[in-house]
C-alpha cells in the first residue's frame, strides 16, 4: 500500500470557503435584534466551529447573500490534486445547500465523494460525530477504510478536537487561528499552497 492518507476529510466553512466573515455579521445581526452585542473576538473564541442554527440561516437570507464567497488560495488546486488520489469527503457543520452552491460556484462538487452537514449529525464538533458519519460514507466506496487511513483538514480548535476523538490524524489552517491555537494538530500551515502530497506521506 501507498504511504500516506487513504482519504481525506474537510472542513468547509474556514477551510475551502471563506465565509467565517458572512457568520460573524449574521449572529452579529441575529443577537442585536434582541439586544445583544457580540464582539468578533467572542465570537472567534466561542462559536467558531460550532453548527449553523436556524436563526443564522434566517439572518443570512434577510440580508441577502453576497455574490459568491471567496475560496481560500491553493484550496482548488490541492482538492483536485487529492482527489485524484484518494477519495474526499466534507465533514461541516454548515448546512448542504449552502455547501453544495459554494462547491458548484468553484467548480469542486466532483472530486467530492461524500458530504456531511448539520443536518446528518445530533452533535456537532467538538463531538467526532460529523467525522464518524463521513468515514461511514468513504466506506462505501473503500471498504476497510478505517479511521487512522484519515486525514481531517481544519480550521479551528473544536474541529481539531473532533477529529482526535474520531481517532483521525489532522492538519491545521491558519485561516481563523493563530498557529499557536492549533497545536493539538498533526501538522499546521499557513494555507494549503503550501501542501504538497509528500507533507501528506510524511504524517502516516
Amino acid at each position: 500500500m501507498s504511504p500516506g492518507p487513504r482519504a481525506l476529510v474537510f472542513d468547509f466553512d474556514g477551510v475551502i470557503a471563506d465565509d467565517e466573515p458572512l457568520h460573524l455579521a449574521a449572529f452579529q445581526r441575529t443577537l442585536a435584534a434582541e439586544g445583544v452585542t457580540l464582539a468578533a473576538d467572542a465570537y472567534y473564541a466561542r462559536y467558531l466551529g460550532f453548527d449553523d442554527h436556524d436563526a443564522i440561516v434566517a439572518a443570512l437570507r434577510e440580508a441577502g447573500r453576497p455574490d459568491g464567497v471567496r475560496i481560500f488560495p491553493g484550496v482548488p488546486e490541492f482538492v483536485r490534486a487529492a482527489a485524484a488520489r484518494v477519495p474526499l469527503a466534507i465533514a461541516s457543520g454548515a448546512l448542504r445547500r449552502e455547501i453544495a452552491l459554494i462547491l458548484a460556484q468553484a467548480g469542486l462538487t466532483r472530486c467530492f465523494a461524500a458530504i456531511v452537514s448539520a443536518e446528518d449529525v445530533e452533535e456537532g464538533k467538538p463531538s467526532p460525530a460529523t467525522f464518524l458519519c463521513a468515514l461511514a460514507r468513504l466506506r462505501e466506496r473503500v471498504p476497510d477504510l478505517a479511521a487512522e487511513h484519515c486525514l481531517v483538514v481544519e480550521d479551528s480548535r473544536a474541529g481539531i478536537e473532533a477529529a482526535r476523538r474520531a481517532g483521525m490524524r489532522c492538519l491545521a489552517v491558519t485561516n481563523s487561528y493563530a498557529a499557536e491555537a492549533l497545536a493539538d494538530a498533526d501538522l499546521v500551515v499557513r494555507s494549503l499552497e503550501e501542501v504538497g502530497w509528500e507533507r501528506l506521506e510524511a504524517l502516516f
